[in-house]
């Protein structure tokens, strides 16, 4: 079995088996695990708003773009003379 095919094989073992631990749990200490489970997820997603607070208030804003010093051409004195 190649890596990648084995590091799917656990990762998709692992999750079953997460999945009858925490039904198992949920039969057990069904009110515990609810909260803890609603605990975590509430704080997983401030975490990421946090995160994502303290990146946008610490980073600096970008520079500004500067036009450049010279001006674009406005000589139409070769579109003038075609028109001729």
């Amino acid at each position: 079995m190649s890596r990648d095919r084995m590091m799917g094989a656990i990762i998709l073992a692992g999750s079953i088996v997460g999945i009858v631990v925490y039904g198992w749990l949920l039969y057990v200490y069904s009110i515990l695990v609810l909260q803890v489970t609603a605990f975590l997820a509430v704080a997983a997603m401030l975490g990421i708003l946090a995160w994502i607070g303290w990146t946008m208030a610490t980073t600096p804003p970008p520079a500004p773009l500067e036009m450049a010093s010279k001006p674009l051409s406005t000589d139409t004195s070769a579109a003038a003379a075609d028109q001729k």
